[in-house]
């Protein structure tokens, strides 16, 4: 609040600067949160190698399963992260629209991200927060309730599928355990993990190339 109980408005360039803060630290969150399951990962997978040593093929079809959805679960927190990229850019081309037109613009890019942020846990409440400030700012729509409200994440609690159990394991105890990939072009779920990194870095490069055009615009 302001002088005489009036609440303090902000630019239109001050709320786009302070969304732009915002999503760079749920990007930080989302990095930690991704190392910190890598990190578990890894010691599962140790566990899993000693378990398959001493020929408990049960117990380590349960370590694999926990392996699997760990590395899904990184998967989606990459595409997390590609999504806030996607915000962070189109937040510094609205500045461009800004300076030339003199107001923020309508983004269906931006509108759809924001659904699929606000379902991950990690950086749900900010991205809930965020999305209410952009529709009253007239970048994005209102959401439907039910996209806002169906938060939790049916697919971490479906069974892996016997066979990418099976590929987990024979990766990871050299072919004792489990069975092979049934093609050459059939690819471990790590991979995966590797094409989002790659897609993320791609990300950062176009934003690279989009301050340099604004730079341009402000001389």
């Amino acid at each position: 609040m302001g002088l005489f109980g009036k609440e303090n408005t902000k630019s239109p360039k001050d709320m786009v600067n302070d969304w732009t803060h915002k999503i760079r630290k749920e990007g930080y969150v989302l990095e930690r949160q991704i190392k910190a399951i890598q990190r578990e990962e890894e010691k599962t997978k140790r566990q899993l190698k000693d378990t398959a040593k001493k020929g408990e093929k049960a117990a380590c079809s349960i370590l694999a399963k926990e392996i699997l959805r760990s590395r899904k679960a990184v998967n989606r927190l990459y595409a997390s992260k590609a999504h806030l990229n996607s915000i962070s850019m189109n937040m510094k081309n609205q500045l461009a629209t800004l300076r030339i037109a003199g107001a923020l613009e309508k983004s269906t890019d931006v509108m759809k991200s924001m659904q699929a942020l606000i379902k991950v846990p990690d950086i749900q409440k900010t991205m809930m927060e965020l999305s209410k400030e952009m529709m009253k700012a007239g970048i994005i729509e209102e959401m439907l309730e039910d996209t806002m409200e169906g938060l939790e994440d049916s697919d971490e609690m479906e069974e892996a599928a016997q066979e990418e159990v099976d590929r987990v394991l024979y990766e990871l105890t050299a072919g004792q355990l489990g069975e092979a990939p049934k093609a050459v072009t059939d690819t471990l779920p790590s991979t995966s993990v590797r094409e989002e990194e790659g897609a993320t870095a791609a990300a950062s490069d176009d934003e690279e190339d989009l301050m340099a055009k604004l730079e341009a615009l402000r001389n």
